[in-house]
């Protein structure tokens, strides 16, 4: 199919260029026009990160056809700051601090213009409403929501420009005070460049051909095909590695592409670097991978078991780490109780869904030093990996960490550097890999899947006396971050609470699902959900108010923890306080409250979240009035 020669006006400039017929006009707009301030999150219109205005109408311009943009008035980001002077929205954004990692900033300053545009005195909840197709995963819809309204008051008068302006502090005036981040303007403005948006001269682009298999043996890899392929500058395998192929946060299990065989499906196992994208996906499909299907397992508990597959040979029980902590006689605690409970918990995978999608670029300098830009949230620990992989001094090896578009704990691990900087290798060209949202889905890390057994024992007044843990996590595929994950699972697992009598056992296990990694609050949130779950229970069942029964238990000034951790000043008890006054808790026994509490419906407490909720309030204010 021929190219088309698309004509618009591009933020009030006439621009005639030609474009693939199968291009969309956020591929045009930052590919052939480089205006990269629209960002591509999902590529499926869900998260607005790439919004802009086509004949004044708000669109995702992920799913538009290229074609459609022929004839078209089309306002990006950049154009809302003309002459390099903010608009009033980008201005209130900074003030308000509403753009944390700010990857969904553009997308959200466009929603937010196209609302004022629609309705200049919109109230809190239509600026909802209307900010409704475009997320944000870190800054919190808050800030954004104050940014609007502060614009919104702006340019209606209602408060003076000055408003917008800098704030004054005194010397050392900072704790507690809001304190704008110097980074904002580029954020709000589209000018940040995260790895994704970045290119140099003569760069290639990289695409991976992944595992279809959760657990096969390799028997054969043709990359002839491949290679052969006009456009196709490199093709790399494991067996283009020179040094110790391993990577990982605490074990090195990983190879940099699957060597001998896969384990989880999405595994990468062949890499090309081509003039362009649709090349290099070609060039991927014609690489001829014959593997022998192995038994696989999909559960922890199962992968523990005896004749289970087994992942890796140095861990033939599949057991990735196991972390025991004793404290005590939790045996002689329980029978000294008045109460055993006894619960299981599991929570499941979760993945992080940063909206910036893992991205990076590589190249060898002039004084040939391996360079690596990436948002890798662990550089120092990747930079010496990476010199162990390409068999080079750690002098010759660069990490650059590029502006993170949400982590959470995901990009900890280093996946794709490695392939990136064997291609940059290979080819002596720049080469950049950006994934897919469904590649980056199904190829990283998760929040590790639990089960957890939880036995505490209580005296009749609500003192624990003993606390006996065991949870079970998925692992996945490789290590990654499983040791410190089941490490601060056992050291928070008991809780903040003095308790005399303390076994715990955390378990990572190796299966073929996709690997588990850090995530926030890792570890903690999955043992902390089973005790506090269980404390609730316990508050129930010996007549206690919830929050007696935690101040029971709390740790005190000078405590030691149950990893003989000594402590100084604890504000747990504070916090308790500020916690029940704040919400206005209503005391009592959870069973005897009923279904009426004073603490609910307040006027200051949001309302629980439910679909249609405010239209609902809506609907019934209307029927009063």
């Amino acid at each position: 199919m021929p190219d088309l020669q698309i004509k618009a006006t591009i933020n009030g400039r006439k621009v005639a260029r030609s474009a693939k017929p199968h291009q969309r006009l956020l591929d045009f707009l930052r590919d052939d026009l480089n205006l990269t301030g629209n960002k591509e999150g999902c590529g499926a219109g869900e998260c607005g990160t790439c919004s802009v205005f086509v004949d004044g109408v708000l669109m995702k311009s992920c799913l538009l056809p290229v074609a459609k943009a022929q004839g078209t008035a089309i306002e990006t980001v950049e154009g809302l700051a003309r002459g390099g002077e903010l608009s009033v929205l980008q201005k209130a954004f900074h003030k308000a601090g509403a753009s944390q990692c700010g990857y969904c900033i553009p997308g959200m300053v466009m929603a937010a213009t196209a609302a004022l545009r629609a309705n200049p005195f919109a109230d809190r909840e239509e600026i909802k409403e209307r900010l409704g197709g475009n997320i944000c995963r870190c800054t919190g819809y808050q800030k954004i929501f104050d940014a609007v309204e502060l614009a919104r008051d702006v340019q209606n008068g209602r408060l003076p420009a000055t408003a917008l302006s800098e704030q004054e502090h005194a010397e050392g005036d900072f704790i507690g005070k809001n304190v704008r981040r110097i980074d904002a303007p580029s954020k709000v403005s589209g000018k940040l460049r995260y790895a994704g948006d970045m290119i140099m001269p003569g760069m290639l682009h990289v695409q991976v051909l992944r595992s279809p298999h959760a657990h096969a043996r390799i028997l054969l890899i043709d990359t002839s095909a491949a290679e052969a392929m006009d456009g196709v500058e490199g093709v790399i395998t494991c067996a283009d590695v020179p040094g110790e192929d391993g990577f990982g946060v605490f074990v090195h299990d990983q190879p940099v592409m699957a060597r001998g065989k896969v384990r989880y499906v999405g595994e990468a196992v062949a890499a090309v670097a081509a003039e362009d994208p649709v090349t290099a996906r070609r060039a991927v499909a014609a690489i001829k991978v014959v593997y022998e299907l192995l038994p696989a397992v999909f559960d922890a508990d199962e992968a523990m078991r005896s004749g289970a597959p087994v992942l890796h040979d140095y861990a033939p029980d599949n057991i990735t780490k196991h972390i025991p902590i004793r404290v005590g006689d939790v045996e002689a605690g329980f029978a000294a109780a008045d109460l055993v409970l006894e619960e299981n918990y599991s929570t499941q995978a979760i993945e992080h869904a940063y909206l910036e999608p893992e991205a990076g670029l590589a190249y060898v300098d002039h004084d040939g030093v391996v360079t690596v830009v990436s948002p890798s949230q662990n550089i120092t620990h990747h930079r010496h990996m990476l010199a162990k992989i390409i068999a080079k001094p750690i002098s010759k090896v660069r990490f650059i960490m590029s502006p993170v578009g949400g982590g959470f704990g995901g990009k900890e691990d280093m996946i794709y550097q490695g392939m990136l900087a064997l291609l940059a290798m290979k080819t002596d060209r720049p080469v950049r890999l950006v994934f897919t949202r469904e590649e980056s889905m199904a190829s990283t890390a998760k929040r590790h899947p639990s089960r957890t057994t939880l036995r505490m024992g209580f005296t009749r007044e609500g003192r624990i006396l003993a606390s006996h843990l065991t949870m079970i996590c998925d692992g996945g595929a490789y290590g990654l971050s499983t040791e410190g994950v089941m490490r601060k699972a056992a050291i928070l697992g008991a809780g903040p609470y003095a308790i005399p009598n303390v076994r715990v056992d955390t378990y990572g296990i190796y299966t073929n699902n996709t690997p588990s990694g850090a995530f926030r609050s890792f570890g903690a949130l999955q043992t902390q959900f089973a005790t506090e779950s269980t404390l609730d229970m316990a508050a129930e069942r010996l007549g206690l108010d919830p929050f007696v029964i935690r101040r029971i238990n709390a740790f005190q000034d000078g405590g030691t923890t149950h990893t003989k951790q000594r402590l100084g000043k604890v504000s747990l008890t504070r916090v308790l306080d500020a916690l029940e006054q704040g919400s206005g808790w209503e005391q009592g026994v959870p069973a005897v409250r009923g279904g009426a509490r004073s603490d609910l419906g307040r006027s200051d407490v949001r309302p629980a979240v439910s679909l249609g909720a405010r239209f609902a309030a809506h609907d019934k204010q209307e029927a009063a009035e």
